[in-house]
């Protein structure tokens, strides 16, 4: 069996895209881990269950080296009523940053 040049670039690239997705679905789980983590110390309730992407794009970590940059959008409550949006910002396979609104205390 002998492959072309043009036959082998496919399955490079098919290779490549596999890697790529297989990559994307484990930073998607560590980021709901880290949520869920951070709602058990934080005391509001993730949502669904779930994180979805909102943005791709490279960044460099603090060594210099290129990695992919991936910000997550989730929902989560307070009070179990109202929802709120956040964001989980993911470098890599490493967390940068959870961003959620200030909760309102409400004082009786």
């Amino acid at each position: 069996m002998h492959l072309s040049l043009g036959e082998l670039v496919v399955v490079m690239l098919f290779g490549l895209g596999a890697v790529y997705f297989m990559s994307a679905i484990r930073v998607r789980e560590l980021a709901i881990r880290a949520v869920t983590g951070a709602s058990a110390n934080e005391d509001f309730q993730l949502l669904d269950q779930t994180v979805h992407i909102q943005r791709v794009s490279m960044s460099r970590d603090a060594s210099g080296r290129w990695r992919i940059w991936r910000q997550y959008r989730f929902d989560y409550s307070y009070d179990g009523v109202q929802r709120e949006q956040g964001l989980v910002v993911m470098l890599g396979k490493q967390l940068e940053t959870i961003v959620m609104a200030e909760r309102q205390r409400t004082l009786h």
